[in-house]
């Protein structure tokens, strides 16, 4: 099977979560990427859920990876990582911005055994800056960007997104910086450093936020699962429960009147425009629902589906992996684990017609390819066991 990204070569020193599921994406798109693990792992393979030795937080975000372990510390890892790096297409590290640079691995140090490297570094708050020495985690960026304050109900304690959007959001974002910079390379042979962090990723993802507040309507804040530009555009009560519903613009907010068996409320002049019902979006709510509240769910989402207004029911994740739809399109994947048996892991959300995502390899073992990659490398089995009683790699299990 063809890949997009076949032969391309990734050093992947990240650990947690934005690093490596940008690697991890870079991984499904076909690059060998090699994750470079301290003597005591990814601190990920232990967080809480284990599964014996192992997370399947762990495993569900290093597959198509080969593994190894430097002691970064070591002086005779950091010649290993140099070489590493000069070989490599793409480099992804997640450390404290000068951290690399302390070891003798920063950008400026490895570009100049290999120019065309893209080196990409993901941080709490970027290399620059008052805060750049700051250590960064989701919920930290989560507060400082502002998600936190426009995240819940109105009047209610602080919360943050349900996933972790940041480290999401920075994985994602220099995974899109370093194909523009790949782009870039084909055609000068030019590599150059990717600077991003979970901060940015987080203003960057408040469009309709910062619309807001940039076009002087006021500081925005917390609407619960109603929309600050649309409405009515948010979860709605039924007699067993809630539906979402979304009648963003003028058709569909008639054709739900219509379906609720209440045009009237088209004629009322506080839901005259858009900007009227987004105003008196609480008291539309009420309306609603005094309709809704008569019925159960299965009954409006048919009703609402074949008015062609959006809805849709709100799935626990129990209910999302056993939909048909997410299952027809790939979204629940199995793999072979040699830690964890058959698991079952998210499949690749992109769909390329030529050359798709795949699934090829588990994560690693601790240290399982350190020896193979060390070879591939041209160190000899001498070299490797001398490497290897220093402390400057581990090897695999049962090695």
């Amino acid at each position: 099977m063809k890949q997009a990204l076949a032969g391309i070569r990734v050093l992947d020193a990240t650990q947690v979560m934005a690093g490596p599921f940008c690697t991890m994406l870079l991984g499904d798109l076909g690059a060998d990427v090699v994750k470079v693990e301290p003597p005591g792992g990814d601190s990920t393979r232990t967080m809480a859920g284990s599964q014996g030795t192992e997370s399947p937080g762990f495993w569900s975000i290093n597959r198509n990876k080969r593994g190894i372990v430097l002691d970064l510390k070591h002086p005779s890892a950091q010649d290993v990582f140099r070489s590493l790096a000069a070989r490599a297409d793409i480099l992804v590290e997640n450390y404290r911005p000068g951290a690399m640079d302390a070891l003798g691995l920063g950008y400026e140090e490895l570009r100049k055994r290999n120019p065309g490297l893209i080196y990409a570094s993901i941080s709490g708050f970027g290399a620059t800056g008052p805060y750049a020495r700051r250590g960064g985690f989701d919920l930290v960026a989560q507060g400082m960007s502002g998600i936190m304050s426009v995240t819940g109900e109105a009047g209610l304690p602080p919360v943050k997104c349900g996933v972790p959007l940041t480290d999401l959001g920075a994985g994602l974002l220099a995974l899109h910086a370093i194909l523009a910079a790949h782009i870039h390379r084909l055609g000068t042979g030019e590599g150059q450093h990717v600077d991003t962090s979970l901060l940015e990723a987080g203003i960057a993802l408040s469009i309709w936020e910062s619309a807001q507040y940039f076009s002087g309507g006021g500081i925005p804040e917390p609407m619960g699962s109603a929309h600050r530009m649309f409405a009515p555009y948010q979860a709605i009560r039924c007699a067993d429960g809630y539906i979402t519903l979304g009648a963003a613009n003028k058709k569909a907010w008639v054709r739900l009147a219509q379906a609720l068996g209440r045009p009237d409320l088209v004629d009322k002049p506080e839901y005259a425009d858009a900007g009227d019902r987004v105003r008196n979006r609480h008291d539309l709510a009420r309306e609603i629902e005094t309709v809704t509240a008569s019925r159960p769910r299965e009954y409006w989402l048919g009703r609402l589906e074949e008015a062609g207004v959006p809805c849709g029911p709100i799935l626990d994740y129990e209910e999302v992996f056993a939909d048909p739809q997410v299952q027809q399109r790939g979204m629940v994947q199995e793999m072979e684990h040699p830690s964890g048996g058959r698991i079952r892991v998210v499949g690749p959300a992109v769909k390329l017609s030529e050359t798709p995502a795949s699934l090829r390899r588990p994560s690693p073992r601790l240290g399982e390819h350190t020896e193979e990659v060390l070879r591939e490398m041209g160190y000899t089995d001498e070299q490797i066991r001398a490497l290897a009683a220093s402390g400057a790699i581990a090897l695999g299990p049962g090695r």
